[in-house]
């Protein structure tokens, strides 16, 4: 894992998902400003060919609430891969995005 994932914030955790998912062909939502959006939308949808990804973003102690739990289960029953994601993560996450879509 990349150290730099050890200590760092949501917003730059976020920046690096966004980034090898760019790379590697995703397309790429996030809501830019969601004091206006529903409670809860998940941070990420990535697409790529026929494959589907919804992903929250947390780092440190920070949980998820109940309108993002009830939103992946939403995604989930939808049939739409669904992900809680943390720096520890990063290996798992680089498979996933590297993979074929």
């Amino acid at each position: 894992m990349k150290a730099s994932l050890l200590k760092t914030t949501e917003k730059q955790f976020q920046a690096q998902v966004v980034g090898l998912a760019r790379l590697c062909g995703w397309r790429v939502y996030h809501t830019h400003d969601s004091r206006r959006s529903e409670p809860g939308f998940p941070d990420l949808v990535l697409l790529k060919g026929v494959r589907a990804v919804v992903a929250e973003l947390k780092v440190g102690r920070n949980t998820t609430t109940a309108e993002q739990r009830e939103w992946l289960a939403a995604w989930r029953a939808a049939g739409v891969e669904t992900y809680e994601w943390r720096p520890a993560d990063w290996p798992a996450i680089e498979r996933l995005l590297t993979e074929a879509g």
